[in-house]
Formats: C-alpha cells, sequence, structure tokens
C-alpha cells in the first residue's frame, strides 16, 4: 500500500521542539506542549496562534509582554557566542545548575574537613 505525498512528508519530519515564551511580569513561562487550561488552549497550540485577546494566565499581561526563551532545555544566551569560554556556553540550564551547586557543596566539604585537621 502507498503512502500519500502528506503521510510520506510527516513520516520523515523530524519532531521539532516548540519555543516557550516567558512572560516579562512574573515570569510565566507558556508551553506549546500543554497549552492552557485557565484560557481552554488546548495542547500543541503555538504562541503565535493563540488569540490576540489572551493574557498571561497568572498577572494578565497581554502578549506583548512574553518573550521567547526557545525550546525548553536549550542553551541560554545567543546562538552565535555557545563555542566561547571552557564549554560552558552549551550547558543546559540543568546542567549549570548542577555544576554550579556541585561545585559549592565540594567547596564547603573540603572547609569543613579542615576541622579534621590537628
Amino acid at each position: 500500500m502507498d503512502a500519500t505525498p502528506e503521510q510520506a512528508v510527516s513520516e520523515n519530519a523530524e519532531p521539532r521542539e516548540l519555543d516557550h515564551y516567558e512572560c516579562r511580569s512574573c515570569g510565566y513561562v507558556y508551553e506549546p506542549e500543554k497549552g492552557d487550561n485557565r484560557s481552554n488552549v488546548p495542547a500543541g497550540t503555538l504562541f503565535s496562534e493563540l488569540p490576540e485577546g489572551w493574557r498571561c494566565p497568572i498577572c494578565g499581561a497581554p502578549k506583548r509582554q512574553f518573550s521567547n526563551i526557545g525550546p525548553a532545555g536549550s542553551p541560554s544566551g545567543f546562538k552565535e557566542n555557545l563555542g566561547y569560554g571552557l564549554g560552558v556556553n552549551t550547558l543546559s540550564p540543568r546542567q549549570k545548575n548542577a555544576l554550579i551547586f556541585g561545585a559549592l557543596a565540594l567547596g564547603f566539604l573540603f572547609f569543613m574537613s579542615l576541622y579534621g585537621l590537628r
């Protein structure tokens, strides 16, 4: 059985990551994968497809108060700057947090081990 051209394109297409948008007023992040239950916006609705009257469900800010923060888990910062530094520019925010707080915990353990010296 032959597939129609539309089916062939959809089977070969990679699942693309949807950009998330953050409210600059309160920090709420609109995630297209989840939609917005309070405004009856179904999951999978792109931010650009939201109605003009849509507002932030937390603080009521208009759509123009949102900024694109990219896909979830993507490295923060400008794409052209990701190659600089010691390699930490390409880490996701979760990885950066683990690195920072892990180093702090290790430093604390070393500091506490000084009490064991006599």
